[in-house]
């Protein structure tokens, strides 16, 4: 659209080529033309002078804490044996702390899994689906990908019902048609959809014959998760307390532990990596630290920093504070610029507070240079949505992210989004 402002460059070669007398005068129009065009660019387009101090944004794994040091970390483990005494304590503890900062019931066992997230869900569903009717609820890739896994893998529809309960990336579906008498698998927050299940999971009958299966991995640490209404949780603490990666952890309910020892799915050969049950009995050894196969103790150490991280900052009340100061300078920012970006998530009272999912004025094309030229300028690094998501960014809000650099990204976003828009595709 500017070039249309600008007198063409042959018109001008050839009033200089002619020697006419129009000459100097024509060159002084097109200088002074192109002087203004070039300072309306720059008056609409200055970048902003500040910028993040840590560009880190990145959905996962996450960004480390506030003031994370690998010198805090405990080295005694490092080249011993994670079966040894202190390897067996200091796993251990990692069970202990997250259970006592989480506030998970005491009946209710945790364990760390191989795997990550992924990991400790399938070993939950492998070991205890196939026992009753199954409501699938999935609104992002994740969630589909347990419901693909229970119709294709497990095949679990030669066994018993499954029903498909699904939304559109940004919206829930209708959670009442999920039954009681039924398990139901969901996922509590929708990393790559940034939506988020509702407060209290009222939808969760409290005398329930079914169990729950909830992938918790991104709102662990970051929301209140009602407890008396799930049964089985997994997550990764490569999320919200930004650990390190092949993690998982599995919590389980005394209901859930019944379902272990009183039913075996037939024809289901198990890997040993998924095995919890020993002679009928849920081996509760893995639960107190001996797990089924090694872990890095460096990750298990910097784990356990980052939850004495959390501590400080005031436990699980102090971590979901942040998220949700975080998630208020993003919504401050998009209803004051909401004729270019707006949130994929339709309904404010189930949008994440960690995994704040966007979408923007511009093509698909130019998101990518969109993000490219964030990533650029040292201001947002993987930002990008998913890439099974609709054209859009998602900007991780954990607690371990601080407010002052999201405040400071805000600018940096319609920055871009003018760069962008001033460019051709």
């Amino acid at each position: 659209m500017l070039r249309n402002f600008l007198p063409k460059a042959s018109h001008l070669t050839a009033f200089i080529a002619n020697g006419a007398p129009s000459t100097r005068l024509a060159t002084s129009a097109y200088v002074v033309r192109r002087s203004n065009v070039s300072s309306m660019r720059m008056m609409s387009m200055a970048a902003p002078a500040l910028k993040p101090k840590n560009p880190e944004f990145s959905s996962g794994p996450c960004k480390k804490h506030p003031g994370f040091d690998v010198n805090n970390f405990d080295k005694r483990t490092l080249g011993r044996s994670h079966r040894s005494k202190i390897g067996k304590e200091r796993l251990a503890l990692a069970i202990s702390e997250s259970k006592r900062i989480l506030g998970v019931p005491d009946d209710y066992l945790l364990g760390i899994v191989p795997a990550s997230d992924t990991g400790a869900y399938e070993m939950a569903m492998w070991n205890m689906l196939g026992a009753r009717d199954i409501d699938v609820v999935h609104f992002e890739s994740f969630g589909k990908g347990w419901f693909t896994d229970a119709i294709s893998h497990l095949k679990l529809r030669d066994i018993v019902t499954v029903n498909e309960h699904t939304a559109e990336y940004g919206s829930l579906p209708d959670l009442s048609k999920t039954s009681p008498k039924n398990d139901i698998l969901f996922t509590f927050n929708g990393t790559t959809s940034g939506v988020r299940v509702p407060k209290g999971c009222d939808f969760i009958a409290d005398d329930r014959e079914g169990l729950t299966f909830c992938d918790a991995t991104s709102s662990t640490f970051a929301m209140e998760q009602p407890w008396e209404k799930l049964d089985v949780v997994t997550y990764s603490w490569q999320k919200v307390l930004g650990g390190e990666g092949a993690h998982g952890v599995l919590i389980l309910s005394p209901r859930a532990v019944e379902r272990l020892e009183t039913y075996t799915p037939e024809n289901r050969p198990l890997p040993k990596i998924f095995r919890m049950v020993k002679k009928g009995k849920v081996d509760r050894a893995i639960f107190d630290g001996s797990t089924i196969n090694t872990p890095s103790m460096l990750c298990v150490e910097d784990y356990i920093d980052a939850l004495k991280w959390a501590d400080s900052v005031g436990g699980l009340d102090g971590l979901i504070k942040i998220c949700n100061d975080n998630l208020n300078v993003v919504e401050q920012f998009v209803e004051a610029n909401s004729d270019w970006i707006g949130f994929l998530a339709k309904d404010k009272e189930t949008r994440s507070s960690t995994s704040v999912c966007l979408t923007l004025e511009l093509s698909a094309t130019q998101i990518k240079k969109f993000v490219s030229l964030l990533e650029s300028e040292g201001v947002a690094l993987d930002i990008g949505g998913y890439r099974d998501a609709p054209p859009s960014i998602r900007i991780w809000c954990g607690s371990t992210v601080e407010k002052e650099d999201v405040e400071a990204l805000m600018p940096w976003l319609k920055w871009a989004y003018e760069q962008v828009s001033a460019m051709e595709e």
